[in-house]
């Protein structure tokens, strides 16, 4: 009872943080109708100085690395990323009213990374002092391409044996679901996953994120890094929040439109997750010395679900998926609960390994 009173009373706390107020404060503006808005290229530019600024972290702290204390950590979140997967087509895709395109889709966003809600919590651990390894966001496309990349492509072989099936009993060439183009020609190998890689890596976000960590690899940043970046992050999270507090409460109303059993699935599975990578990152822990600030960020990337890179590269590999599922329950439901339960996995952390 001590132990789940310590837990409630660091939630409440947290909340009081900027972080977090900002995120519920946009969602208590969109609840009262408020018109406020933020010009979409402002969220862009915010997004990009971000991401900018956890690569080049990244880098810098990868080109100081032992590679075997990375390479650990950067499997075990590309094993998170597909275990995600398959976990919601074993769940999320079996329930009723749910189409599987949508169901993996919706998987694979919440198999991918937020990077909104992974620098949320990295300022949440600065603001407590907790330290954590400056490669973690170098962990970020491991988990995002695997959970990706996984989804699509078991997604577009679940759909090819209907459109065979279709094809052979009525001998027309009319695909069953609306098949994606990829499926029309039967194409489902190695050309098929290399599309899918390239489209991924030159997605927004991951494009950012792989330029930041290449200039802090190979390059001296660090002076730009301190002055700029660093400079400016804590702001621009600050209105990246109150962003994403004001499109989750939009995205719920999306919600209605489809099954019920995706705002099950939104509620529920950041936090399974998100136990899922802490679980990953406790065995971490004791094999490699894995800092507590590093599994408190595995669990909270595991909680996650994509919103930057995640829905684009979807919708152009899955065009039949139906966007107003995955996204509204990924931005809707899930962005939000990551974020308040990043408190949670702190508490978990200061429990279990201690700071």
């Amino acid at each position: 009872m001590e132990i789940a009173a310590d837990i409630v009373s660091t939630v409440f706390a947290q909340l009081q943080k900027p972080t977090l107020a900002f995120l519920i404060g946009g969602m208590l503006l969109a609840a009262l109708g408020s018109r406020l808005t933020v010009p979409d290229a402002v969220y862009k530019f915010i997004v990009m100085v971000m991401l900018l600024k956890v690569g080049l972290g990244a880098g810098m702290a990868v080109r100081d690395a032992d590679l075997l204390s990375l390479a650990v950590p950067a499997v075990s979140a590309a094993l998170i990323g597909i275990v995600i997967v398959l976990l919601g087509s074993q769940t999320l895709v079996r329930l009723n009213g749910v189409a599987r395109s949508d169901g993996m889709a919706t998987a694979g966003l919440f198999g991918a990374v937020s990077a909104s809600t992974l620098a949320a919590a990295m300022a949440m651990l600065e603001a407590e002092s907790i330290a954590y390894e400056g490669f973690i966001g170098a962990l970020y496309p491991f988990m995002d391409i695997a959970a990706l990349v996984t989804a699509i492509v078991l997604a577009r072989m679940a759909a090819r044996p209907e459109t065979v099936a279709i094809s052979q009993g009525d001998g027309t060439a009319v695909l069953g679901g609306g098949g994606s183009p990829l499926l029309e020609r039967g194409d489902l190998g190695a050309d098929t996953i290399r599309d899918i890689l390239l489209d991924t890596f030159r997605s927004p976000a991951i494009s950012a994120l792989l330029l930041g960590l290449a200039i802090g690899v190979f390059a001296k940043p660090d002076g730009v890094f301190e002055s700029f970046y660093s400079q400016l992050f804590y702001g621009l999270l600050s209105v990246l929040m109150l962003i994403m507090g004001m499109e989750a409460w939009a995205r719920l109303s999306d919600l209605r439109k489809t099954a019920h059993a995706y705002v099950i699935y939104g509620l529920v599975a950041p936090l399974v997750h998100g136990l899922l990578g802490f679980g990953a990152g406790l065995i971490i822990h004791h094999v490699t010395g894995f800092s507590a600030g590093g599994v408190v960020l595995l669990a909270v990337m595991a909680a996650s679900s994509s919103d930057i890179s995640g829905p684009p590269t979807l919708r152009g590999a899955l065009p039949e998926a139906n966007p107003s599922a995955y996204v509204g329950t990924s931005t809707g439901l899930g962005t939000p609960v990551a974020i308040l339960s990043i408190p949670l996995f702190i508490k978990l952390a200061e429990l279990t390994i201690g700071f």
